[in-house]
């Protein structure tokens, strides 16, 4: 056998471009995306991303030029997920919820040659541009309009074009441009913490086929079932699953914002069977006025902050089958998962949801997770209480950092990704998580970076000392809560609504701290650095904040 080799019919490159050819054979005639009155068959969906493909090229655009998108969850965004790659180019999906001056620096880091803009993030785009240095060349514009008749009226000279102007003009019969090899990038996400230094996350064709079909085997998705999108496209690529339902011909149902009713009124209008979210959809369907148990049972698959165990528990009341994951946007998806055992359902419902809360075991296809000691790199005890570093290895983590080497080789070593969480293995193999050692605070499913915060309050002028730790709420799970202590011989004080609204002028209102604690100095170590131990503990001793929505 030593001389059968891999040959050109089997060195084909995995790419999850290629679901969408399939799927528009297999299921042509079905529905592929609702929106509001508009639905398309997966055969129409396929012939639009050919088209704006076709487009990209005829623009200009190249194999290894990024291409951005600022949308929601609407038709033009999931086209994109397919469209870009298709032409050749690197997708990168930006947070619709940040400001100008963050989309900026990540356009001038990623050297965005092209940028498609949803109508309500208009103008913050064109703010974007406004910032950027002179003589810098700044990337076209593509206008993505609510209402395709009204497109072209909406297009001002900003833009150079609509979207379904793209989609009219390209060609259905272009040959989408294969990757060269599956370890070619194929998307770059940023993570959070990002104004100061950019953190441009790399995945490869071979990454997303491999997460895209393994979260699918994980989560146990059927053929053709009905996918809500309550969780942001934007977010990791919306897990992988833009290209995981079109591989089993699912039907997507976009929307552009939601709540708890709209949710319940899609689900029974389209008999909707899977949907994502971070822990903050599940309180939000739970403390909804009109949360009647549902007559079919819907898979909802959330990750994030741990979901507390009560959230749980009135969720599954309501019938929907929750499932819980762990995964960063270094690893393209969700790589861990509570998989859940047959025993587990003869325990008290209370234990139930103590048990799903954790994190768990590796997924389908994924290499390996471990808690290592940081130092040594050898595994802690498995018992559930030995702390340490949480270590991955699989064929979806990253290929590295855009442009900051020194960051991937500070992440990956010894054969592991160290994602920086604090977690403990217990007896039984299953992973928890207990801390986030970068200081990380997921609210509403939004990873904000509390040293990012820090550096704002820093620039107050009243402002002496700063930390910023996560606080219970109600509502998005946990919120930033500032403590500050002030310089001396101030002549008068800023309130607590003073520093609130200084730092909303200075980050994205998601980002602001909720809560804002006057001391007249913070705890410090020996050697003067801050105790955020200290802190958080003051802060969960706080009890739950009513956080009202962002």
């Amino acid at each position: 056998m030593d001389g059968l080799k891999p040959t050109l019919a089997s060195l084909s490159p995995l790419t999850p471009l290629a679901f969408l050819e399939r799927t528009a054979t297999v299921y042509g005639d079905c529905p592929s995306v609702i929106y509001n009155e508009t639905t398309y068959t997966w055969s129409q969906t396929h012939r639009r991303c050919l088209q704006v493909a076709s487009s990209l090229s005829s623009y200009g655009i190249k194999p290894g030029h990024v291409v951005s998108v600022v949308a929601p969850n609407i038709p033009a965004m999931y086209e994109l997920q397919f469209a870009v790659p298709m032409s050749g180019a690197i997708l990168n999906n930006i947070n619709t919820r940040l400001d100008a001056r963050t989309i900026s620096i990540l356009l001038r880091h990623s050297e965005s040659k092209l940028v498609f803009v949803d109508c309500l993030s208009r103008d913050v785009i064109l703010d974007a541009m406004s910032l950027f240095p002179p003589n810098t060349k700044r990337p076209s514009l593509v206008f993505i309009a609510d209402d395709a008749e009204a497109a072209e009226s909406s297009v001002t000279g900003d833009f150079c074009c609509s979207y379904e102007s793209m989609v009219e003009k390209g060609d259905p019969g272009f040959r989408w441009v294969q990757p060269r090899s599956e370890w070619d990038p194929i998307v770059l996400n940023y993570t959070s913490g990002t104004t100061s230094s950019p953190k441009g996350v790399v995945h490869c064709h071979r990454g997303i086929f491999i997460i895209a079909v393994g979260s699918l085997i994980d989560w146990g998705v059927p053929k053709q079932p009905v996918y809500l999108w309550t969780l942001p496209i934007f977010h990791a690529n919306g897990w992988s699953y833009p290209w995981g339902i079109a591989a089993v011909g699912g039907t997507n149902i976009c929307l552009r914002k939601f709540d708890a009713p709209t949710i319940y009124s899609l689900i029974k209008l389209h008999g909707v069977t899977h949907m994502c979210g971070a822990p903050v959809v599940l309180t939000m369907l739970t403390n909804s006025t009109n949360n009647e148990p549902l007559k079919n049972p819907v898979q909802i698959l959330t990750a994030g902050a741990p979901p507390p165990s009560a959230v749980l528990f009135r969720t599954e009341s309501l019938g929907f089958v929750v499932s819980h994951g762990y995964g960063l946007t270094e690893t393209a998806g969700l790589v861990v998962s509570c998989a859940w055992k047959p025993k587990w359902n003869t325990f008290p419902a209370s234990e139930r949801a103590r048990l799903k809360s954790r994190q768990g075991v590796k997924i389908v296809g994924f290499t390996g997770i471990d808690v290592v000691d940081p130092k040594s790199g050898k595994s802690v005890k498995r018992d559930g209480v030995a702390l340490g570093e949480v270590v991955l290895s699989g064929g979806c983590i990253m290929l590295g950092y855009l442009k900051d080497p020194v960051g991937t080789s500070k992440c990956m070593k010894d054969g592991w990704f160290y994602t920086g969480d604090v977690g403990v293995m217990h007896t039984d193999g299953y992973l928890e998580i207990k801390d986030r050692s970068k200081d990380v605070i997921i609210s509403g499913g939004e990873n904000i970076s509390s040293v990012e915060i820090e550096s704002v309050l820093y620039t107050h002028p009243a402002v002496n000392e700063a930390a910023v730790v996560a606080r219970p709420d109600e509502y998005w799970g946990e919120t930033p809560c500032a403590f500050v202590g002030f310089k001396d011989g101030l002549t008068q004080k800023p309130r607590e609504k003073d520093i609130i609204d200084f730092c909303r002028e200075k980050m994205p209102h998601y980002m602001v701290p909720r809560t804002v604690v006057f001391k007249d100095e913070l705890p410090k170590t020996s050697t003067g650095k801050i105790q955020k131990f200290v802190l958080r503990e003051i802060a969960k001793g706080m009890g739950s904040s009513k956080g009202s929505r962002m």
